[in-house]
């Protein structure tokens, strides 16, 4: 019986596909014409994907219909020491004989005899490509044999090939490597892909290798031109790389244009910083943020995102981390987004009461804002430890590593600060060139903290290379928030590994700021980057006189740990002190009060 999406498809296409049962290969012979023919005809008449399967006696045991894109596999047994004794042959509508991601993947996972790719157009047969697992080490890897034609493809002793490997199996414990490997490619600038490389490092992807492009304007089809695609091609199976990474957006139809030709995943670096976003997200919040923002991404894309959404299961294309592309309904997608936006609103509404919290008491408000991996979380844990505010533990600190979006979370943590002021010190998620759009909207919620705070500090790593593009980077999204007027002090971080001509470099670009040369790691100028924060925070403070009773000495106590304390005289009632103090310290000793000075 023929498997598969059947609708629509006529009678008489179903009995040609039948007579596919009715061959019997002699022994040792890969495929035979007379399938290959009947396979490649009906390809061109639904648009389908064929499959058949074959054992090693000749015998065809499945054939199953799919899509443009995959099509199920019959059940295999699979063992350690052996292959499964099934090899599976079927057609790609596209034209591209190469063995594609997820050819490979079945392949490997199945430990199939072998695997062939069956390119077809309405003109010819384009060639047919057939992959072998192989052994090495105790790794299973492939091989592919490329460019055959229709008689090459059914004599090659693929049999050979099999005995081959099942006598190594027999040698070793197998593991299959499920590390990726990357190309990087960009059409921008090589820094860009620089940046690149580090998301891919971040994301625990291995880079193989970059390819570069200078164009004024992307390719509709490929986004870079099709002599670019095919080196790419090349390059891959050079590099052994199984991951392809565009440093900018791709549509939908230039994702499946090039993976049919490559045989390989595409992700652009909209999808790479989500994955990464989605990996770091701690809280239910930032779990909810970067969920709203892939299916934003992915409901504008459900045309041709090909093997980045195929389902896991069996079939041609087993690898994938979503659902396949025709299996999306665009609604559900709309229903999902309108809950996660309803369940946001309830965090942000919480969120809110907290901030008005702070405001009825007066707390100034700092947010710690810049690049990602300059160094905010490590400022933010030392000023939480030098200058602790109420209930502020050493367990509190943020997780602060050498690595892009180590912190997605927003954090809000009291400092005190030297003139005795109690401030909420924010850290806020680092920000990227080409920060995709779905994710700053995402977290607006969470950047809020930004909106409303008194003051910025904006971090930047002073020894980048690209420390001026960063800034301006930041200064962007800054200013999608309506937030870029706001009080700004800018800390150069890491200036002890700057040399003078970069710092001073950036000083002249940024003239207009209030610049400060600090090291978060090695505590350089700390002390100076707290009175400066004093001096540029808005001033809610009173100068008053107060009489505590001797009997009330926990007030004195109170007073001194908690205002300005400017002079204190013994007399015979109690102790007279004048200080300098909040709104908060004011209501709570108000009654001690004895003039507002």
């Amino acid at each position: 019986m023929i498997r598969g999406n059947t609708d629509g498809v006529r009678d008489s296409i179903l009995n040609e596909l039948e007579t596919i049962y009715d061959f019997r290969l002699e022994k040792g012979r890969f495929v035979s014409e007379e399938i290959v023919g009947i396979m490649a005809m009906v390809t061109v008449r639904i648009n389908r994907e064929i499959t058949v399967a074959i054992d090693r006696r000749g015998k065809v045991i499945d054939v199953a219909i799919g899509d443009s894109n995959s099509a199920e596999l019959p059940i295999v047994d699979i063992s350690n020491r052996k292959l499964s004794g099934v090899r599976i042959i079927h057609t790609h509508p596209n034209g591209y004989p190469n063995l594609s991601m997820i050819d490979i993947s079945a392949l490997l996972k199945l430990k199939l005899d072998g695997i062939g790719a069956i390119g077809v157009t309405e003109e010819k047969i384009t060639g047919i490509n057939i992959g072998f697992c192989k052994v090495e080490g105790n790794l299973l890897e492939h091989e592919e044999i490329e460019n055959l034609s229709v008689e090459e493809a059914c004599e090659y002793d693929y049999f050979s090939k099999v005995l081959e490997v099942e006598e190594a199996l027999r040698q070793v414990e197998v593991v299959e490597d499920d590390s990726e490997v990357a190309i990087l490619v960009g059409v921008d600038t090589e820094e860009s892909l620089e940046e690149l490389a580090e998301l891919a490092k971040a994301c625990d992807v291995k880079v193989a290798g970059n390819l570069y492009q200078k164009r004024n304007k992307p390719d509709n089809v490929f986004f870079i031109g099709s002599g670019k695609v095919r080196d790419l091609a090349i390059m891959r199976q050079l590099k052994r790389a199984n991951l392809i990474i565009f440093d900018e957006e791709l549509t939908g139809v230039q994702l499946k244009n090039l993976e049919a030709v490559t045989g390989c995943k595409v992700i652009d670096r909209t999808i790479l910083i989500l994955e990464i976003f989605a990996r770091r997200a701690r809280t239910r919040e930032a779990k909810i943020q970067v969920e709203l923002a892939q299916l934003k991404y992915r409901s504008g894309r459900l045309l041709g995102l090909g093997s980045i959404m195929s389902r896991t299961g069996g079939g041609i294309g087993t690898k994938g981390p979503g659902e396949k592309k025709l299996e999306i309904d665009r609604r559900r997608i709309r229903d999902e987004i309108h809950e996660l936006k309803q369940e946001l609103e309830k965090i942000k509404k919480n969120r809110a009461l907290q901030r008005e919290k702070r405001e009825s008491s007066g707390i100034p408000k700092v947010a710690l804002v810049g690049y990602t991996n300059v160094g905010k979380s490590t400022l933010r844990n030392l000023l939480v430890d030098l200058y602790p505010g109420d209930n502020t533990s050493k367990k509190e600190a943020v997780f602060a590593e050498n690595m892009l979006f180590a912190t997605l979370d927003a954090t809000t943590r009291s400092i005190t600060l030297p003139d005795k002021r109690i401030a909420a010190l924010t850290d806020t998620v680092g920000f990227v060139r080409k920060l995709p759009h779905d994710l700053v909207e995402a977290f607006k919620s969470t950047l809020e903290e930004v909106v409303f705070a008194d003051l910025l500090v904006h971090v930047v790593d002073v020894s980048s290379e690209t420390v001026i593009e960063q800034i301006k980077a930041v200064e962007n999204v800054l200013e999608e928030l309506s937030a870029k007027d706001k009080p700004t002090i800018l800390a150069l971080n890491k200036c002890d590994k700057a040399s003078e001509e970069e710092i001073a470099l950036v000083k002249e670009t940024f003239k207009d700021y209030f610049i400060m040369e600090i090291s978060a790691k090695n505590e350089v100028n700390i002390e100076p980057l707290m009175e400066n924060i004093v001096e540029m925070l808005p001033r809610t403070l009173k100068r008053v006189e107060y009489m505590i009773p001797y009997s009330e000495s926990s007030v004195s106590a109170y007073l001194h740990r908690n205002s300005i304390i400017e002079s204190e005289e013994y007399e015979g009632e109690g102790t007279r002190i004048v200080a300098t103090v909040s709104d908060e310290v004011f209501n709570r000793c108000e009654k001690f009060m004895i003039n507002i000075l």
